[in-house]
């Protein structure tokens, strides 16, 4: 791993992943994580970022990287793959269907970013049963943040969204997200100085999501004003921080 002098953005992803899984005891001596890795630059940062944190935690905890290819590129999940081999990480990569799937006219039903994700997701739960797997990262932001907030708010009448930590079949599993306090243009930063292998997503939909067209509708209420935009980061922090704490705590 490189001892190179860190920027500000690494630091920063680094500093507030770690003040965040301190702060929740997100893991525990002798954790077994599995990353969620798509090959995107949220999940690449928060591989990297782990492997800092794993570097100077006072205990061992164990990474083992996740990618499901949804089909559209069939060698895309490869330089994940050689990435994570790189950072001598043990990984597990498989092809799938589901986002043709969810994209085909068999899909009548749900959205294609719903069903894609629901079969994404119960497949990363099968493989953390299978290699006995206490805890699922994933590398959701802040942006997600607000736009899981505004998405349940308009389309499910909800005051919800993402939490940093979950768990899963009566504690077996803990699903945790150590980047969401993190906005994406810092991780993006830390992404591009750190030389991570991002690609570039071939989902049909993933410039025409509502998560995107969500975040982008929030970005443009905000204007050029960043006290709203903080301020609306900052109440959601708080509100899934204390709702976390309450549950688990």
């Amino acid at each position: 791993m490189s001892r190179t002098k860190l920027t500000y953005a690494q630091k920063n992803c680094i500093a507030s992943a770690g003040k965040l899984m301190q702060q929740l005891s997100m893991i525990q001596p002798g954790s077994r994580i599995g990353v969620a890795v798509s090959g995107g630059v949220d999940s690449l940062t928060l591989l990297e970022v782990l492997l800092h944190r794993q570097r100077i935690l006072p205990f061992r905890i164990e990474l083992m990287a996740l990618s499901l290819n949804p089909g559209f590129d069939p060698e895309a999940h490869k330089h994940v793959a050689r990435f994570a081999i790189e950072k001598g990480v043990a990984v597990h990569t498989e092809l799938t269907d589901h986002g043709l799937e969810a994209h085909s006219d068999r899909n009548r039903k749900n959205s294609a970013c719903f069903l894609c994700s629901k079969r994404r997701r119960t497949r990363l739960f099968e493989l953390c049963r299978d290699y006995d797997l206490t805890h699922l990262a994933f590398g959701h932001n802040a942006d997600d943040l607000v736009s899981t907030f505004f998405m349940n708010l308009f389309q499910g009448g909800r005051v919800e969204t993402l939490s940093p930590i979950e768990s899963f079949f009566d504690g077996r599993l803990m699903v945790i997200r150590p980047l969401l306090w993190l906005e994406k243009c810092i991780i993006k930063r830390a992404a591009r100085k750190w030389a991570l292998p991002v690609e570039e997503n071939p989902c049909p939909s993933a410039a025409t999501s509502n998560r995107t067209r969500t975040f982008e509708w929030f970005c443009k209420e905000c204007g050029n004003d960043a006290r709203k935009k903080n301020n609306v980061l900052n109440a959601l922090r708080r509100s899934a921080l204390d709702h976390t704490i309450d549950l688990h705590y």
